[in-house]
């Protein structure tokens, strides 16, 4: 069923908020104040108290609109559906404005605080390139002709592709060399090619020579898990507080995927706790669901003469690098442990069980209560949440402010993932 429907503001999860007969819609490729013709997920003749669609055509549209710079990451009507760039209809600052909406509605709503517009810092790099060619990380699965394809939303098809536009120059330089476009895969393989960016090259506008020169064999194509070329073992490098830090990652793990992302947050982190320690010789810190290290290898040798930290993270993996990046450093200050955040939280060494300041940076679904009551019990006096959920981050707001005595005293967010509606926000609360 299609209806006509003027859309009103922003929601969560790319979609934007209109009515049809006082229902609450959903809408996926609108932007506010847009009259447009929308497509009514099926089904449509539900009771519950809202509906879902998208848009097919646009009657009035908003000055933020712009033809999709992947098209086949568009609306359904338009021949797209693939997802991955759910505001690909949207200007690049429109996109920071959506992305702003978003974070203050939910920390006003949820988070029960009230701020001014948060402001969303763009990477370098990202408007000379469109907003595309910025992911570092890759996953497809080899549809029944064995090519690299995509799904397309509400359907089972499998859709080939040739390209991807949001892979880093970097990336795709690879996946030429590798052939991965040609296909050959064993249908329903899982495909996943991960490319650090290589530093010291403007990969924004170096050939591609030059870029496999600078990558080396510094790259992973995984099909199945299966390393089929490069190495199982990643090496990211990452610019912080003046000082060049390097890290071993697993293909096949977590990494934060725009290339410039780890800069961009490492650097701000540090900002925070440099200014939270203001000036102290000796500081105790935790970094709280901390992967192969990205803060905990700079805090640890940067954040004060003496610094004595807990590093804390469940996947083993990563528990393995971040030990290995460490003693690669000398490092020999940070109790590092694999395990369950709330679970290790319970059994602290004393001298490192009241902590100056906390760094966390928790999965989507945010650190949850029970941690935050950890954190306010072992009487920190900084907390430094990194999010890449708004609505978490205010959920845990709603516990941090309202029940265990912190304030909001700073919010930055950073837009590592353009063209969709994911952001990425830190958040400095203080007692």
């Amino acid at each position: 069923m299609q209806a006509q429907v003027r859309i009103e503001r922003y929601a969560d999860q790319g979609r934007c908020v209109g009515h049809i007969d006082g229902r609450v819609v959903f809408v996926r490729f609108a932007l506010p104040g847009e009259l447009v013709r929308i497509e009514l997920d099926e089904p449509y003749d539900r009771d519950d108290r809202f509906w879902t669609g998208e848009v097919v055509d646009v009657l009035e549209a908003s000055p933020d609109r712009v033809d999709p710079a992947w098209p086949l990451a568009g609306p359904l009507a338009q021949g797209g559906g693939v997802g991955g760039a759910d505001l690909v209809h949207v200007s690049l600052p429109g996109q920071l404005a959506w992305k702003s909406a978003v974070i203050t509605d939910q920390m006003h709503r949820m988070g029960h605080v009230e701020c001014d517009p948060v402001p969303v810092d763009r990477a370098e790099g990202d408007v000379d390139l469109g907003g595309l060619h910025w992911r570092t990380r890759i996953e497809m699965i080899a549809d029944d002709q064995g090519m690299p394809s995509m799904r397309r939303r509400g359907t089972h098809i499998r859709v080939p592709i040739d390209t991807m536009p949001l892979a880093s120059r970097a990336l795709l330089a690879v996946a030429d060399k590798e052939h991965v476009w040609d296909g050959g895969f064993e249908p329903g393989s899982q495909i996943r090619l991960s490319v650090p960016e290589p530093r010291g090259v403007d990969t924004v506008h170096a050939d591609q020579q030059t870029l496999l020169k600078a990558i080396g064999n510094n790259y992973a194509l995984l099909v199945n898990g299966e390393l089929r070329a490069g190495s199982k073992h990643l090496h990211e490098s990452v610019t912080v507080a003046g000082g060049t830090f390097d890290y071993r990652v697993d293909a096949n793990g977590f990494w934060q995927v725009h290339r410039m992302a780890p800069v961009m947050l490492a650097n701000h982190v540090m900002d925070l706790v440099h200014r939270e320690l203001d000036g102290r010789k000796q500081a105790v810190l935790w970094d709280l669901y901390s992967g192969s290290g990205l803060f905990t290898l700079p805090l640890s040798m940067l954040a004060a003469e003496r610094t004595r930290m807990l590093s804390v993270e469940g996947g083993r993996t990563a528990v393995r690098n971040a030990q290995h990046n460490l003693r690669r450093c000398r490092v020999s200050t940070v109790d590092v442990r694999a395990g369950d955040v709330r679970r290790t939280l319970q059994h602290v060494p004393n001298d490192l069980a009241n902590p100056d300041v906390v760094v966390l940076d928790p999965p989507r679904a945010g650190a949850r209560a029970a941690v935050c009551r950890q954190i306010a019990e072992s009487g920190a006096k900084a907390v430094i949440y990194i999010a890449c959920d708004p609505t978490s981050l205010a959920r845990d707001t709603a516990t941090m402010v309202g029940e265990l005595g912190y304030r909001l005293d700073d919010i930055h967010a950073y837009d590592i993932y353009p063209m969709t509606h994911h952001v990425e926000t830190v958040a400095l609360f203080v007692r």
